[in-house]
C-alpha cells in the first residue's frame, strides 16, 4: 500500500533537477506508488495540539522547466501522514531548529527521517567531535587566544562558521597568512556563534570524498574536485564531480560511525572524506545521490526508500 509522504523543503519549483537528491527521492516514492504533498518550512505551524503544513499534494516528472505539477492545495495535519522529509537545505539556525521541534511532536508515529532530535542535536560540524580519532585536529571557540594558539600550532588551518554550509565563509589560513583577527573580528561581528577551525589537509587538492550512508552502510562516493586556485570543493563554487571509490580507511570510518547513525534515526546521510580525515558527517539536507547514480548505476534513493519502508512497517 502506497504511502503518504511529506517533503518539508525549499520551493520545489526552483530545484535543479539533475542534482537535487530530494527530487530524486522525490521520483522514486512515486514510482513506488507513494503519494506526495510538499510544504516549505514558514508553512509548518502548531495549531491547538496540532502540527499543521499548508502546502501543495503533486506529481513529479524529470522534464526541465516542467517537472512539478500541482494536483491540490491543502492543509494536512502530519500526525495523518506516514512519512514527512526534513529536506530543507540549512543554515542550521533557530528557524531550522523549530521546525525539528515541531517534527518531534509527531514522530514516529509519523516517521520523520532523518529523526528530528537526533538533527537538531547533532549538526554536521559538531557530530564530528565524537570521532577524534577519525577526525582532523579541531578547536571549536568564539576566544580569539585559543583560535590564535591552534594556528600557531598546526600552522596550517580551515576557519569557517560553525553552523555555515554550503562552503560560505570557509577560508585557508597558511603559515604566512595574518588575516585571523581581522576574519575573527569579522565573524563575530556578524553572529553570537563560536567558529570551527580544522587543520588544513592538503590531500583536499585531489578532492573532498562524499561518501553516502544508508541506514549506516555506504552506499557508495563520489569525489568533489577543487576549481584551480580554490580551497572549497563544493560543486556550486566550482567543484568538479568525478567518480569514487571506497578505500580501507573510508570504510573503516562508516563501520565507527554507521551504527550510530542508524541508532539515531539518520537515513540518509553524506559524511565529507578529505585523504584519511573526516571532516563532516552532513544529516540535515545531504547531497550525492544524483551524481552516485550516474557515476557508477547505485540507485541509492532506492535503497534511501528501502530503509524507510522498512522502518516505517516496523514501527506499524
Amino acid at each position: 500500500m502506497g504511502l503518504k509522504v511529506a517533503l518539508q523543503m525549499d520551493p520545489i519549483g526552483s530545484v535543479n533537477i539533475d542534482t537535487d537528491s530530494t527530487f530524486r527521492l522525490a521520483l522514486e516514492a512515486q514510482a513506488r506508488g507513494h503519494r506526495l504533498f510538499v510544504y516549505t518550512p514558514d508553512q509548518l505551524s502548531f495549531r491547538v495540539g496540532r502540527v499543521v503544513a499548508r502546502g501543495n499534494w503533486i506529481e513529479v516528472r524529470r522534464v526541465p522547466g516542467d517537472h512539478v505539477r500541482v494536483l491540490e492545495e491543502a492543509e494536512a495535519d502530519l500526525s495523518d501522514l506516514d512519512v514527512v522529509w526534513l529536506r530543507q537545505d540549512p543554515p542550521f539556525d533557530m528557524g531550522y531548529i523549530t521546525t525539528t521541534h515541531l517534527l518531534e511532536l509527531v514522530h514516529p508515529r509519523t516517521l520523520v527521517v532523518n529523526d528530528p532530535f537526533w538533527v537538531r542535536n547533532a549538526p554536521e560540524k559538531l557530530l564530528v567531535l565524537r570521532f577524534p580519532r577519525l577526525t582532523p585536529p579541531t578547536v571549536i571557540a568564539r576566544d580569539l587566544a585559543t583560535l590564535r594558539a591552534f594556528k600557531a600550532q598546526q600552522g596550517d588551518i580551515i576557519l569557517k562558521p560553525l553552523y555555515g554550509n554550503g562552503g560560505a565563509g570557509v577560508f585557508r589560513l597558511d603559515p604566512n597568512d595574518r588575516n585571523l583577527a581581522s576574519l575573527h573580528e569579522l565573524f563575530t561581528g556578524m553572529s553570537r556563534e563560536p567558529l570551527i577551525a580544522q587543520r588544513y589537509v592538503p590531500e583536499v587538492i585531489r578532492g573532498d570524498k562524499r561518501i553516502i550512508l544508508v541506514d549506516g552502510e555506504p552506499a557508495g562516493a563520489i569525489n568533489r574536485v577543487p576549481a584551480e586556485g580554490e580551497t572549497r570543493s563544493n560543486l556550486h563554487v566550482g567543484g568538479r564531480a568525478e567518480p569514487a571509490a571506497l578505500t580501507a580507511r573510508d570504510r573503516e570510518i562508516c563501520a565507527e560511525i554507521g551504527p550510530v547513525l542508524r541508532e539515531r534515526g539518520q537515513v540518509f546521510v553524506g559524511i565529507d572524506v578529505i585523504g584519511d580525515w573526516l571532516t563532516e558527517i552532513n544529516v540535515t539536507s545531504p547531497t550525492g545521490i544524483q551524481e552516485l547514480e550516474r557515476f557508477d548505476g547505485v540507485n541509492a534513493a532506492r535503497l534511501i526508500w528501502e530503509a524507510v519502508e522498512r522502518r516505517r512497517a516496523a514501527a506499524a
